[in-house]
């Protein structure tokens, strides 16, 4: 689809959506994430100028299906997948991203570190995706030095950097935000740096005494990304990894530091989200997302979570879609799916659908807690469906029809009961929705009602 649209702008030095936006200029992009999200383009634009929305759309990757994120569109989704050294391999990769899509992810980052050639998975990855596809670098700059962090250059970093904008990479975290000087603030930690990517530049920072050379040549990485249209996806290096870690004086220290990175990336048009926590209690979710508005300029929140409590292993799909719902409430753009292998090992399929479903939940949830236009309409057709026992149309309505049947036929599956007005719950006496309550009945009780209350004055 984006085959000709990008053709117009290859071979200028500057094509980021923020860069157009700002000339003025609607993108084909800019119209088309408009129809999406039933708002006015000149909007879009704005947004998008304001770098309050970003659109993330590298030129190479024109099979893309443009998307927004930012606080004046709907809530979105992202889904992580990717191979590990123990585990997984392409296809299995590709079918995850299949899976991913086919549940609603909005965005879905390659976090692959193993399990086969990382440039071949994430370029059939790209290949197969109509959503935008994130990386996280640094870990792919590992690999290339057989592991060995201290070993790691500036020049390791940039490299791999532009492979992945060349590559078609939409987004890319990159944890520029971890200084030097942040390290001593883990220390009353209970857990530490918990970052992957943020751990390996501590390392790195603490073997040779230097600053962290993604800060240091911030300026390299913002002339690769605004040749290809790479958005910044600015790493939290020092997210609470528990509940007691979190708001503390580290990861506020990293949200500053994010806040001025995101001003130098928008001097030179490049367009910027800031990745967030974590693990928060439910009290300091607000505060999170305010602090993050008022450091970054309101560029667009994009939350791992958070998780609400530390408890629930193998359950914190739950913990963390109640801090997603309460932060895509406040103003968080993107929320980062977490499933209930978390903590516990890598995902399989069906744990990709449940941490999606989870997240499909919250960030709708948000939508109708801050009263998108629409965004109920939805719902309430589902509650007609439902009043009315149109089975078929209330599986259709949901976010997951499958397992919706799935659950209704396990106890009453003939087709015959895809129009009883009962499900097994209740059963065929005692369903309360059968009380139908006709308008003229209610009229004459409003009638009775009122005399009863002239008779009592």
């Amino acid at each position: 689809m984006r085959t000709e649209w990008v053709a117009k702008r290859r071979g200028q030095s500057n094509v980021s959506q923020m860069h157009y936006a700002r000339q003025g200029v609607i993108t084909e992009e800019m119209h088309y994430v408009a129809q999406r999200e039933n708002l006015p383009a000149d909007l879009i634009r704005e947004e998008v100028a304001r770098g309050r929305m970003i659109i993330p759309a590298n030129i190479n990757h024109t099979n893309l299906e443009p998307m927004a994120i930012g606080i004046a569109s709907k809530c979105k989704v992202n889904a992580n997948i990717g191979a590990s050294p123990n585990s997984s391999n392409l296809q299995e990769e590709v079918d995850k991203l299949n899976l991913a899509v086919k549940y609603g992810a909005d965005t879905v980052m390659d976090l692959s570190t193993g399990g086969g050639n990382l440039d071949e998975i994430r370029t059939a990855i790209i290949k197969a995706s109509p959503v935008p596809i994130g990386t996280v670098p640094v870990y792919q700059a590992l690999e290339s030095v057989h592991g060995t962090i201290e070993n790691l250059t500036a020049d390791d970093f940039l490299h791999i950097i532009e492979k992945h904008a060349q590559q078609g990479v939409d987004y890319q975290t990159i944890h520029a935000g971890i200084l030097i000087e942040h390290l001593p603030l883990v220390r009353n930690r209970i857990t530490g740096i918990v970052s992957r990517g943020g751990g390996i530049l501590a390392r790195w920072m603490l073997h040779h005494h230097k600053q962290n050379p993604l800060y240091t040549h911030f300026q390299d990485i913002i002339e690769i990304f605004k040749k290809y249209d790479v958005s910044f996806s600015l790493g939290d290096s020092l997210r609470p990894g528990c509940t007691h870690d979190a708001s503390d004086e580290a990861q506020l220290a990293e949200l500053k530091t994010l806040g001025q990175l995101t001003r130098k990336a928008w001097e030179d048009d490049v367009q910027v989200m800031v990745e967030g926590p974590g693990h928060v209690p439910m009290d300091q979710i607000e505060f999170n997302v305010r602090k993050q508005m008022e450091e970054c300029s309101e560029a667009p929140f994009y939350v791992l979570g958070p998780l609400v409590t530390d408890i629930a292993p193998g359950y914190d799909h739950i913990t963390s879609a109640i801090g997603a719902a309460m932060a895509g409430w406040y103003g968080t753009a993107m929320l980062c799916y977490v499933t209930p292998k978390e903590h516990l090992g890598l995902p399989n399929a069906e744990d990709v659908r449940n941490g999606l479903i989870a997240y499909k939940i919250a960030a709708h949830a948000a939508d109708i807690a801050r009263h998108r236009p629409g965004a109920r309409d939805r719902d309430d057709e589902l509650s007609k469906a439902r009043y009315n026992f149109d089975w078929n149309r209330q599986f259709e309505l949901s976010l997951d029809p499958e397992r919706a049947k799935e659950y209704h036929d396990e106890t009453l599956p003939a087709d015959i009961y895809k129009t009883a007005e009962f499900c097994s719950m209740c059963g065929p006496k005692f369903c309360p929705m059968q009380t139908k309550v006709d308008a003229d009945a209610l009229t004459e009780l409003e009638k009775f009602l009122a005399k009863e209350a002239v008779t009592q004055s």
